[in-house]
Formats: C-alpha cells, structure tokens, sequence
C-alpha cells in the first residue's frame, strides 16, 4: 500500500502532521519501537510506530529520526498521550520523512493490525504477520517453539531450514540435514555471513553476529541460494533470525534460578566444602547423588572470548543440559552426570570448533569419572588438567586425565637423577627445614593440595588451628619462592610429592 492510503483509513484517526511534497513511498511492513536506534532491526518500507519512551530530552528526536530516516522507512507514527512535540516535528521536517500524529484513544495494535490485513495480499507478507504474531508468543511463553515455527517456513515458502549451534548440533529443524559437522566448519571459516554452501546448495546465515563470537552463536541452515532471494525474502530471513536470537538469548542460564544454584555448587566444590555438603548441593540442584560425574575447567588466555561466551563453550562441550556450571576466579568449571568417560566425546567437538578458537588462547581440562562423593578431587584434576593444557606449545586444546596420569608415570620413568633434581628442588628446602623445627610443611603441604586449598578442611585433616595451616603454608611459599594460590605452582607440588 501506498502512503496516501493511510489517510483512506478513516477509523485509525491519523493525522498527517509533517508531509514531504511528492513523496509518496510504499508501505511494506509495520513495526512498533521504542529503542533511541532501532536502524538494525529496519531493512526500508516500514511504517515506524513509537510511544517516544526513547525521548528524554529535546535532541533524542533528532537522533531517532537520523535512524529510521537512514534505514529508509516510509513514514513515521507517534504518540505521547496523543501528543507529538515540536523537536520530532523539525527533525521529520528536516530528514524529509513522513509524521502521522496517532490519536490517544487508538492503540498501536489497532494501527497494525488494520495495515497488515491491507498488506496481506502477498503470500511473502502473509507470513510475516504470522511470524510477528510467533515472536510475541515466543516472548510470552518461553523457549520451543522453533520447531513449528521452521515447519510454518518450510510449508509457506517452500525452504527447509534448520537452527544448529557452530559445533553442528541440530537444535531445531525438520527433516534430515546432510553432514551439519561440515556446514558447522563453513560457517566458522566463511569469510563472510550469509554464505552459500554449494556442495549442498544451503545458505548459512548467522543468528546474532554482531554482538556475539561466531564459535559460540547459532546458525540458520537453509535450503536455498540467498543471493536470489528478493527483499521480502531476505527481510523474513532477518525475522526469522531474530526469533532464534531470542531463543538463543533465553537458554543461557546464568541467571535463572538454576543456573544460580549452580554457581553455589561449583562454588562450594572449588571452595573445598565436605562430601555432605556436596551431596546437599546436588539435590538442591536436581543432579543425582547417585550418578558419576565427571569435572570439565576451562579457560582462555585472550580476550577474544568473553568468560560468558567459555561458559557457553563449555556448555556445548559438556552436550548436557543439566550439568551444573559456574565461574570461578577466570575459570569456568562444569559438574557433569555421565556413564563414560567423556574425553573423547569433548575432544571431537572442541576439534569440530577449532577454526573459531584460533587465537583465544582456550585450554580445557577433563577429569576422570568418580562417584559424587568424590566431585571435589574430579574438579581439582580437571583444573590441573587445565593449567597443563595452558602451558602446552601444540594446537591441541584438550587435556584429559589420562595425560595426566601419563605426565605423573612419565616423570617417575626419568632417570634418577632427573627425578632427584625435580623433588629436591621443590622439597628440600621444606624437608631440612622439618628436620630441623619438626614442623610438619611436607605432610601440611599434601594435606592442604588434597583439601583443593581449603584452610578449614586441611585444618581438620591435620588436627590443626587454621591460623597454623595459614602459618605453614605461608611458611612453604617463603622457603620455595613459589605461590600456592597458583595453579601451576600447585601442579608441581602436587608431581613432586607423588614422585616421593
């Protein structure tokens, strides 16, 4: 529809307050918005709704209208308790765009839905009332309903799509998608986003690109060549994206009630709290105290990634839903129910994701599998595990226990004089120094490395006030030079009394 024909709706009470002389622009779509910039969510054509929330003083209405007047909207429609002041009305005056004064007694609802209905009569615009009607519903109702939404795409337009994260997991979809570890890998090294992938004749189009890494955001997988797409098609495209952010946005659980309590547990793993303890924290958390589990650490050295972004990483990795993942000093810790050895399971997709992690710096550690009362030890060697894989000089990110346990049997195979030097220099000093005051630092040290560095629980291990674990262990750090709250000062303790 034209803009003239707004006038022809007498029922909707606009009233044109500022209109450009032969300037008469075609209406594609209608959208409402109350964001100072809303210019990234426009592709041209549209008539612009706005309450004014955006406006708080005089010159917010000139930057709104730079906005919507540079992503080429058709007109503008505002209301104030049907008011519309002077500095909107010079900024549209001057940007030469369209002002429709909207009466207080009509609702901007009432203004779309009356435009829409005259827009309907392209099949392209039908869809988009649909999906608009879709994305209010997905925000009222919460997260699943991607699939009926991609099943409406496939049956009105005729394009199979699918949603998939950037290690090729399918999320939402219909119908089988050929190789989505290969499309995965294209849409990590694609030098730019939408991409076509010719082998399979499917375009790749990114969820949240601007503000989110790609080696983290979800992607659309749609059976078609984007670049014959029209405009109507590439804005449903936009749409569609748009919803899946939404979708995307709403299952980071950080700070949901569940991922809020496990960020307590984690917490009071790390912190050195008792197996009981622990076990109360797992019920709180609806993990069951009967499973195994196994412990994943990670980190990255760079800023490429944001510790939220590891943290989505680590998610993905983890491929369970329900596993418990905190931040910790830098480091994103997850607790993981599991059967089996999950090592190469997680070496795979973090294989799968290496073309986006060039650069980040990211390390990864995984434990072995232990019973629940055992999560603490599970969490300290994940950690190690960890610091190890950091200090690695390859482009392997991943070190699992089994290396471990390798590093430990490959120092105690050393000659003998190698594995003296390594002992002596970190032990000696603290064995003359036994000797000589019989003050117990070895035994203090192993006790404190056992506890995870919980004064309390080395306390108690060693029938000791706190103050002289505090002692002892400062005493430690004072006679060696190294420092017990890193964690490679810690790994090599913890080798060196295991090579005793």
């Amino acid at each position: 529809m034209r803009l003239h024909d707004l006038l022809g709706l007498s029922d909707l009470k606009l009233q044109q307050i500022v209109a450009p002389e032969h300037f008469d622009p075609v209406i594609r779509w209608v959208v409402t918005t109350d964001m100072l910039d809303p210019s990234r969510y426009l592709t041209g054509g549209e008539l612009v709704l706005t309450g004014m929330m955006w406006r708080t003083q005089p010159a917010d209405s000139f930057a709104f209208v730079s906005s919507v007047a540079k992503a080429g909207v058709a007109a503008l429609a505002a209301s104030e308790g049907g008011l519309v002041p002077e500095d909107l009305i010079d900024a549209c005056r001057e940007h030469g765009l369209p002002l429709f004064r909207v009466s207080a007694d009509i609702a901007f609802a009432t203004i779309t839905e009356s435009v829409v209905r005259r827009l309907s009569t392209a099949r392209t615009s039908d869809l988009k009332a649909v999906l608009d009607r879709h994305q209010r519903l997905v925000a009222t109702t919460g997260p699943g309903g991607m699939g009926p939404l991609l099943e409406l795409v496939g049956s009105e337009l005729g394009m199979e799509c699918w949603v998939l994260t950037a290690s090729g997991r399918v999320v939402a979809g219909q119908g089988d998608l050929a190789d989505p570890v290969y499309l995965a890998r294209e849409f990590l090294t694609a030098r730019r986003l939408p991409h076509y992938v010719e082998k399979f004749g499917i375009s790749l189009l990114p969820v949240d690109n601007d503000s989110t890494a790609r080696v983290v955001d979800w992607f659309l997988a749609v059976r078609s060549d984007w670049q014959t797409w029209h405009s109507e098609r590439l804005a449903l495209a936009e749409q569609l994206s748009s919803i899946v952010a939404a979708e995307r946005v709403r299952s980071d659980d950080r700070l949901s009630g569940t991922g809020i309590l496990a960020q307590e547990l984690v917490r009071a793993v790390c912190e050195g709290a008792s197996a009981s303890d622990i076990a109360q924290q797992l019920h709180i958390v609806g993990l069951p105290h009967r499973s195994r589990y196994i412990a994943i650490a990670a980190a990255v050295s760079e800023t490429l990634l944001r510790l939220g972004e590891v943290r989505q990483l680590v998610r993905e990795i983890s491929a369970d839903p329900s596993a418990a993942v905190g931040i910790i000093d830098g480091e994103v810790v997850a607790i993981v129910p599991a059967e089996t050895d999950l090592t190469p399971s997680i070496e795979a997709t973090v294989d799968i994701l290496a073309a986006g992690l060039v650069g980040t710096g990211l390390s990864v550690g995984v434990s072995s599998l232990v019973a629940a009362r055992d999560i603490r030890s599970a969490v300290e060697e994940a950690r190690h595990a960890r610091q190890l894989a950091a200090r690695r000089n390859d482009d392997r990110y991943v070190v699992g226990h089994d290396e471990l346990a390798t590093l430990v049997l490959l120092l105690a195979g050393v000659p003998d004089d190698v594995r003296h030097m390594f002992r002596s220099r970190l032990l000696t000093p603290l064995s003359g120094y036994d000797a000589v005051h019989k003050s117990d630092l070895i035994a203090t040290l192993s006790a404190f490395l056992d506890t995870n560095g919980s004064w309390t629980k080395c306390a108690e291990l060693m029938h000791l006030h706190v103050n002289s674990v505090r002692y002892r262990i400062q005493r430690v750090e004072e006679l060696t030079g190294r420092d017990l709250s890193r964690l490679e000062d810690r790994v090599e303790f913890y080798l060196a009394l295991r090579l005793t």
